[in-house]
Parts: C-alpha cells; structure tokens; sequence
C-alpha cells in the first residue's frame, strides 16, 4: 500500500487545480519586479492580512530571517519564545547573518510567554545592554493557537515599550480555521507576518513577508544577500494563489481528521496522546515504547518523525480511511 506520510503538513503534491493553475501562470521576472502573478500574490496576502505590502520568499525561514533584519539592526534583541521556531529552528541565522540577539524566555504549555516575564526581560536603555527592539511570537506553535485575548495584551504590551512586533504565521490560517476567526483579525496586531503557503495549504514552497512598504523594502534587500528571489516564480506564486481560494477553509477536514488519530490512540499503556487544537498530533511514548518506533512505523507504511516524542500531522494528502489504518498500524505497533 502506499505510505501514509504523517511526517509533516510539508510533503503534500499539487491537486490536480493546482497544477492547471501553475501551468497557465503568466511569468515574467521576479527580480526585475515584473513578474505578474508573483506581483498578484503579494498584493493579494498583503490586502488579506491588512498590510501595505509583502515580498514572496522560497522559505519561511528566509522570510522570518528578512523580517527580524529588517526590524532590528546590529546589536539589537529579540524576545523569542525559548521554544519558538525563529529561535531554536532556523540556524540560528538571525544571530549568525543579523548580529541580532535572541533573548529567549520560557513558552507556556499554550504557546504564550508570559507577560510578566516579557516585561523583565526588555532592558533599560543603556549602552551595557543589548536594545531590545522586537517581541516575536508564533501561532500555530506546536499545532497550539495562541489565545486573541493573549496576542491583544502581548502585542499592547511590547507598543507601550516601544517594541515592534513580528508573527511567525507558518501555519497562522490553521489558527484562523480554528478560531473562526479572520486570519486579519489575528494579523492585525502586529507590525509584521510571516505566512507559508506549503504547510497546511498544499503548495510545493513558498512562503510571504507582510509589513509596511517601508519594511518590505529593507526586507528586500535582505532577502538579495540571503540568495534572492526566484526569477520565474509566478509558477509557485499561481500556485499559492490557488491554495489561498481553494485549500483554507478545508483545513477543518485536517483537524477532524487529527482529532480522530488522537482519540484512536487513547488508552494504550504507555502512550500518552495530547488532544490537537488544530493538524498536528503529539504521541508521548515510555521510554521502554520510544526505541525503534519510527523506524518500525516506517516498515509498516506511515512514516511519523520524533524520538521520545512522535509527531504526526494531517494534511489534504492524508484521508479519513488513511488516518484509520494509521490507528491500527499505530495501535499494534506501539
């Protein structure tokens, strides 16, 4: 039987409409700037999520890296979740490419940093300290939505300290989805939004940076130093418009389907399952259950990630049938 791939919401193919989409994309270069349907994605996200502007990008990790750059300056900080992806996931590239100091602080079981604990870290202004310039949160994080009521008092807090604010929005219309709220209505706190169109919406890459004009341009010039843009990208941006137009609202259909693999795992001895908020779930295991399981996952067709930890996440590739003989592969195995 084919493998059923609960790696990641990463490994999706294009649906059949997509790829009509991509083979009558209008191309142009988008280096030069006149890549029409690039052109048309980022003034699309862009209005979506209420900014003036977004650049498209290969990565979301080129597009997080672009926007801390483009907020922060040598020597400055960022307040980053211990656990965030900007900080633990990505290279280190805003230290190491930015001369950008992280200060992580502790993620709460919700994906939240405690306010308290923001507060105390934003330094005095003072030449012995770094100048913290940027509070940087994530939502989804680890498949968690981050609470509005939280991102409302977050986001105050870092204005009132005169602290710009950026949101890894990786899989932030997930969070939408979710919620039922508009992913604007998330957006709209912050200074600016890192989205991916290939986690969750199916795309092969990509990803869109969202601030002002004037940020979007330093992110720019940014992102030429960190390798470029794509020259004929209007085949991946066609595709990401697609998704925009057909693969949000689906996103529900993913989260049942998480929530059923959760529920047909519950009651094993030494398997602990933490209920999803939305596409991924996490399947602690005893350490006695941990040795080999991937690799003996694997041998019987669904391909998971994690060690102590198994991660498994749906996505569009992944059907309500699969999902069932994933609980049984999962249920014998473990």
């Amino acid at each position: 039987m084919k493998p059923i791939d609960l790696r990641s919401d990463t490994v999706t193919r294009p649906t059949a409409g997509m790829w009509d989409a991509m083979r009558a994309a209008e191309l142009g270069d988008d280096v030069f700037g006149d890549d029409p349907t690039v052109n048309a994605l980022q003034a699309r996200i862009a209005s979506d999520l209420g900014f003036e502007a977004a650049l498209f990008m290969p990565t979301g990790t080129q597009s997080n890296l672009c926007g801390l750059m483009s907020h922060c300056q040598r020597g400055d900080e960022y307040i980053v979740g211990q656990m965030a992806h900007t900080y633990r996931w990505e290279g280190g590239g805003a230290a190491v490419l930015g001369s950008i100091q992280p200060q992580p602080l502790p993620n709460q079981p919700d994906g939240s940093i405690a306010l308290a604990d923001i507060e105390a870290a934003i330094k005095p202004d003072d030449a012995h300290f770094a100048r913290t310039r940027l509070l940087a949160l994530e939502n989804t994080w680890g498949g968690h939505v981050l609470p509005l009521p939280y991102i409302e008092a977050a986001t105050a807090l870092a204005r009132s300290r005169a602290l710009a604010t950026h949101l890894d929005g990786a899989r932030l219309f997930n969070a939408a989805v979710a919620t039922g709220l508009s992913a604007r209505e998330i957006t709209r706190h912050f200074d600016s939004v890192s989205v991916c169109f290939s986690k969750g919406l199916g795309t092969p890459a990509g990803s869109a940076l969202c601030g002002s004009r004037e940020l979007i341009a330093r992110a720019n010039r940014w992102r030429k130093m960190a390798g470029g843009a794509m020259r004929q990208s209007g085949v991946l941006a066609a595709a990401a418009l697609y998704a925009l137009d057909h693969h949000v609202e689906r996103l529900a259909e993913d989260h049942a389907h998480a929530r059923a693999l959760a529920e047909g795992l519950q009651d094993l001895p030494g398997v602990s399952v933490s209920a999803p908020q939305t596409n991924i779930v996490f399947v602690d295991l005893a350490p006695a259950k941990a040795a080999g399981a991937v690799e003996r996952l694997r041998a019987r067709g669904v391909l998971t990630t994690g060690l102590y930890r198994l991660r498994l996440a749906t996505h569009l590739d992944v059907t309500a049938d699969d999902v069932q003989r994933a609980i049984l592969v999962l249920r014998e195995t473990l």
